[in-house]
């Protein structure tokens, strides 16, 4: 109970005085940097813009390590995480308060059991960190606009979405989706995955000898699948790989994995694969 009265978004007023803050220039800016957002509809677009207003006026936004964070910033955060809820509550982003944003990639420690009973602890390197009523951490030069799908923002806010149901475990809360039954989920879920790590074996087993598959030459061979390889991890991991690319760069997703991308678009409430991108929205750009 503490817990969602700690994080419970702002006030419709408070809400609204940030929202008026927004300048119309600074919007445009965040739009243009970010074609996935400038691809939406005018009406989508006021929408969004309410959203982040929420955002803004219910999170803290704390830079680390020195980052000092600009208006752009907070602004464009903000614009990209509320895209998933942009036909959803917010209330799904309830119960916790901060948005930590460190200038670059940071090192997490891990404590791992292996099959053999032996723990063994290390630092793993990450762009963004989602934690169960907790922050949201993330690394600015990972949010910088770049080719291909990746978006480390609608990542880690998948990840809260996921929990907003109790469990990392690929369904998110399902109790404002009548149409949509978690048995349904859960067998979409478990085939997609099972589907995608079946091309992702394939697609290992193609490279040849003389390439290290941890290298930047295995890209082409990476490069034939649908969603980041990352996404084969577990199932937590497959829902929010697959909403970058949902919202991102949809078409390879709904391609390859139909009846996955049918339940997002359920979900999400949202069709990506129907709005007009700029020709180059694969670009990298600089904001």
């Amino acid at each position: 109970m503490l817990r969602w009265l700690k994080g419970r978004g702002a006030a419709t007023s408070a809400v609204a005085q940030m929202r008026a803050r927004i300048a119309p220039g600074l919007w445009s800016e965040v739009l243009q940097t970010y074609p996935f957002l400038w691809a939406l509809e005018t009406a989508e677009r006021d929408a969004l813009l309410d959203r982040a207003a929420w955002l803004l006026a219910s999170k803290t936004m704390n830079g680390a390590r020195g980052l000092t964070l600009t208006d752009f910033m907070r602004l464009s955060i903000a614009a990209q995480a509320a895209l998933p809820i942009l036909h959803l509550s917010p209330r799904l982003y309830e119960g916790w308060e901060e948005i930590i944003i460190y200038p670059e990639g940071f090192r997490i420690p891990r404590v791992q059991q292996d099959e053999a009973g032996v723990v063994h602890e290390y630092d793993e390197d990450a762009a963004g960190e989602a934690w169960d009523g907790g922050p949201v951490i993330l690394s600015w030069d990972d949010m910088l606009p770049q080719h291909g799908a990746f978006n480390v923002i609608i990542h880690e806010f998948a990840h809260k979405l996921d929990l907003s149901s109790g469990y990392a475990d690929g369904m998110p809360d399902l109790s404002a989706h009548v149409e949509l039954s978690p048995r349904a989920w859960r067998r979409t879920l478990s085939a997609s995955l099972d589907q995608f790590t079946e091309a992702l074996e394939a697609v290992e087993a193609a490279i040849p000898a003389d390439v290290d598959p941890e290298s930047d030459e295995a890209a082409p061979w990476y490069d034939q699948l649908p969603l980041d390889p990352y996404a084969a991890t577990d199932e937590a991991e497959f829902f929010a790989v697959s909403s970058e690319h949902f919202f991102v760069d949809p078409e390879p997703l709904a391609h390859a994995l139909p009846d996955w991308y049918q339940l997002l678009r359920v979900y999400y409430r949202q069709d990506p694969l129907n709005r007009t991108y700029p020709s180059s929205h694969l670009d990298a750009a600089t904001p």
